[in-house]
């Protein structure tokens, strides 16, 4: 079999992201498209985002319109899938999506951002805790995990640690969930291959030309199962690619 090449990108409105051209399916080239906060139902799509050629589609939208949801395009076509993790709030904002393939399982994740204000940081930190649950249970399939897990890890994967130390998506309480998820043996593919590379983020705030100034956040990710390590071939992340104010990453297996 030959390289399968997986992209995940937080597009932050789908319609938006499509408009803008931002969206090409031929260019990007990917065997799998796993998008997050596509911001609307599948009735809202034109044919084009429902059945782009060459690509099966699956969508679980949020039952708040214009909010959260995920999306699939995949060029071989899963042996099952689901839209339910098994947690109520969490799959009524259509934040999940899994995919069995012959040699893998495929999970398309948009984690809660926990508010600026950390109003909802338990809620995240209790999605963290049953996907943890939820993962330990398929401890013998290799599984790939992609998408918007709104953590910086590490202070390598932020511009400025220090001046974010008590800020959300970079409290202790959410890193240690990233460490948990490590331990349970799901390897951080970008950083298989870039282990000390400084200034590679996935997402920038609109604010005082962060974009430009690259003030980023390292947040999307696809982690790997250490029983699927030795298939990974290459990880990177596509900061050049715009109309989102995250960009896409991915890997080649």
């Amino acid at each position: 079999m030959g390289r399968m090449k997986i992209v995940s990108w937080n597009v932050n409105g789908l319609r938006s992201v499509y408009k803008k051209g931002a969206l090409d399916f031929k260019k990007m080239g990917a065997d799998i498209f796993c998008l997050q906060e596509i911001k609307a139902s599948k009735e809202q799509l034109n044919s084009e985002l429902i059945n782009p050629e060459g690509y099966y589609s699956y969508f679980n939208s949020a039952r708040k319109k214009g909010y959260s949801g995920t999306a699939v395009y995949s060029r071989e076509k899963p042996l099952s899938w689901k839209r339910k993790m098994g947690f109520e709030r969490f799959d009524n904002e259509g934040r999940f999506l899994s995919l069995d393939y012959p040699k893998f399982i495929l999970i398309n994740l948009y984690l809660p951002h926990g508010g600026r204000q950390k109003e909802n940081l338990d809620y995240k930190l209790e999605v963290y805790d049953y996907l943890l649950g939820y993962l330990s249970k398929l401890r013998d399939k290799k599984i790939i995990l992609v998408g918007d897990f709104n953590v910086a890890h590490e202070e390598i994967d932020l511009a400025r640690p220090k001046q974010n130390k008590n800020n959300i998506m970079f409290t202790l309480r959410e890193r240690k969930q990233i460490d948990k998820l490590m331990e349970l043996g799901f390897i951080d593919s970008f950083r298989k291959f870039n282990p000390y590379k400084v200034d590679s983020y996935t997402w920038w705030p609109y604010f005082a030309n962060a974009r430009a100034r690259n003030l980023g956040w390292r947040i999307d990710y696809v982690f790997v199962a250490e029983n699927g390590a030795a298939d990974l071939k290459s990880a990177f992340i596509w900061k050049d690619i715009l109309g989102s104010d995250h960009c896409p990453v991915g890997v080649e297996i």
